[in-house]
Formats: structure tokens, C-alpha cells, sequence
């Protein structure tokens, strides 16, 4: 599992002081780019490979809500590895309150945006984080 911290900002935020709902895409998108520069994957020096990751698929389910000043923790983990695709899931957390619920599914292409197979390299470190949903 991967955990990234952060703060949501005033720009997060509604007149109504709870983050708006399409920010939280915005959030996994920082904590996915942390989990693999974790992993020893910038997303960059991918591309710089020919290789992308793109989002086929994304989901949300809403628990709660952050406000403006909450900290909060991000935990990402890898949930299903296949040859040119691969599932994220995410918990938003403010301290013990789960606030979100969340995946996105991932192919892996060239630069053209053909599938490609996954790097041997990087299919060896998700494979590390692999866990089971249920778990």
C-alpha cells in the first residue's frame, strides 16, 4: 500500500466549505504519481520509455466530506496485474474517517496510444503491492 498526505485547499473547496467532487479525481491523480515515483517509476521517465498509463476507467463512491484545512491521507493500492492493464484502488481518509472510496483502471500503451505489454520491470514492483480488494 502506498500513503500520501495532503492538505485541501481553499481552490478544493464550494461556497458550501466541503472539496468538490470532481477534485477527488484530481487528488488520486497526485497520489497515484507518488506511488510510482515509489516505486521507482516516475510517470515521465515512462514516457520518455514509450510508455503510458492511461485511465480507462474510474469510479467514486462519497463517504463524507473534507473540508477546507483537513488533512488528509490518500492509501493506494494495486488490486488486480494483468499484461497491459492493472486496477487501482483508493481509501481518502480524514484521520479514522473514510471519506472516499475510489478506482481507476489503467492500460498501458505507447505513445500512440496502441496496448502494449506492461514492462517486465514494472509488472515485477506492482506485483510487490498486489493485494486482494477484499483485503
Amino acid at each position: 500500500m502506498f500513503t500520501h498526505r495532503l492538505r485541501a485547499a481553499y481552490r478544493d473547496v464550494t461556497a458550501g466549505n466541503h472539496v468538490y467532487y470532481a477534485r477527488y479525481l484530481d487528488w488520486l491523480e497526485i497520489a497515484r504519481n507518488e506511488a510510482f515515483r515509489e516505486l521507482g517509476f516516475p510517470l515521465i521517465a515512462l514516457q520518455e520509455q514509450g510508455v503510458i498509463l492511461p485511465v480507462i476507467e474510474s469510479a467514486m463512491k462519497h463517504l463524507g466530506f473534507a473540508r477546507y484545512d483537513d488533512e488528509v491521507e490518500i492509501r493506494t493500492r494495486v488490486v488486480e496485474l494483468g499484461g497491459a492493464s492493472f486496477l487501482l484502488e483508493y481509501r481518502i481518509f480524514r484521520g479514522s474517517d473514510l471519506l472516499l472510496e475510489a478506482t481507476t483502471r489503467h492500460a498501458v500503451a505507447n505513445l500512440t496510444e496502441k496496448p502494449v505489454r506492461m514492462p517486465p520491470a514494472l509488472k515485477e514492483r506492482l506485483a510487490r503491492h498486489l493485494v486482494s480488494a477484499s483485503e
